[in-house]
């Protein structure tokens, strides 16, 4: 009779699933220190701190006019190598007729197929540098890289912005919508869990349906326990900050 006794509590218990309610901090999904790679004076800041932008927004520019003038330039140079292309394109065509009518030498048949190809060269030397030119212009405005929230702001007019081996940061801007909660577990429930498993957090009283993204695999000390960071991903349509308080509902 015991024995059945204690089958049936086993069983009870087993069907019993485990749950519990994780503390948690929120963080960023994904965050990013925007720079120029063009030195430049600021002439405009578009956005300020806590603003929501959309991928491809100017969020700054710099005084554009030396580089708008480089590229003028450049489009100068290219359209008189072309006409020089042109030019020696023509010609050689007129010395290989008389080449094959034996009235010039080789020589100067090859002299005028050289004289081509340098002009050539030169042309393709020209666009290239266009290129170069155009995507430094196109540097001067800062863009934003995804539909984001300005989380810092460290540039203003007037600004001198020296592009060198250390980026200057002008803005940070975090991806908008969706927020990391990150919480920690040990070694025996860790386990549990899985990356994709879906989850509740639970933000100032809202609940949020989330999924697992990060489970640790390297243990950190806290309060002089080994634990792991576990990172649940949440769609949010309201602007929250980057370490507010959260909890996480395990299943």
């Amino acid at each position: 009779m015991k024995r059945y006794i204690v089958f049936i509590m086993a069983a009870f218990f087993a069907q019993e699933p485990w749950a519990a309610d994780m503390q948690a901090t929120l963080q960023w999904s994904q965050r990013v220190e925007l720079s120029t790679p063009v030195s430049g004076i600021v002439q405009a800041v578009n956005v300020d701190v806590g603003d929501r932008v959309k991928k491809g927004q100017v969020l700054l520019s710099l005084d554009s006019t030396a580089y708008r003038a480089r590229v003028a330039g450049s489009r100068s140079e290219i359209t008189r190598l072309d006409a020089e292309a042109k030019e020696d394109k023509r010609e050689l065509d007129r010395v290989l007729e008389l080449y094959e009518r034996t009235v010039v030498a080789t020589t100067e048949l090859d002299q005028a197929r050289l004289k081509l190809v340098r002009s050539q060269s030169a042309l393709a030397e020209a666009r290239a540098l266009l290129q170069q030119n155009q995507k430094a212009l196109d540097d001067t405005s800062l863009r934003a890289p995804f539909d984001a929230v300005v989380v810092l702001r460290e540039a203003a007019p007037g600004l001198n912005v020296a592009a060198g081996l250390q980026p200057q940061m002008l803005l940070t801007v975090a991806r908008s919508g969706e927020m990391i909660a990150r919480m920690h577990l040990a070694s025996p429930q860790i386990d549990d869990f899985k990356t994709g498993q879906p989850v509740t957090v639970s933000v100032a009283g809202i609940n949020h349906t989330g999924k697992i993204k990060v489970l640790g695999l390297e243990p950190i000390r806290i309060s002089d326990e080994l634990v792991y960071a576990v990172d649940v991903l949440f769609s949010s349509g309201e602007t929250l900050r980057a370490g507010t308080p959260a909890v996480v509902k395990l299943p």
